[in-house]
């Protein structure tokens, strides 16, 4: 199953509605990253809120989505993180302190537009 990404101005926004399988995981990665592509977008917001629990594949691809990303220009706020996934990320050693965070959606739009307005 294809997560839809969606075009909002210059930014695209992600929410995350499925548990994420390695493939879609992988899926979800070349699909942002041709969107970023092809639309010139300079900001992104992943929203987690429907991600309970993630494993160490996704966490790491998770990890490599937002490193990739920047290096196409694009900044990645991600929002609504649980408890369990934050955990994770930790553990498995996928640190993401240069990266912004927001509880929901709507607090991601604004965190993205400050930090690319910086």
């Amino acid at each position: 199953m294809r997560i839809p990404i969606l075009k909002l101005y210059n930014y695209l926004l992600v929410s995350i509605q499925v548990d994420l399988d390695d493939q879609s995981a992988i899926d979800f990665q070349e699909d942002l990253l041709s969107n970023i592509h092809k639309s010139g977008a300079t900001g992104v917001v992943i929203d987690l809120t429907s991600v309970e629990i993630i494993d160490s594949f996704i966490a790491k691809v998770l990890g490599e989505v937002v490193s990739m990303s920047d290096l196409m220009g694009a900044k990645v706020v991600l929002t609504g993180i649980q408890p369990a996934v934050a955990i994770t990320l930790i553990d498995l050693g996928i640190h993401m302190q240069n990266v912004p965070t927001a509880l929901d959606l709507e607090q991601g739009l604004i965190k993205l537009r400050q930090e690319l307005e910086e």
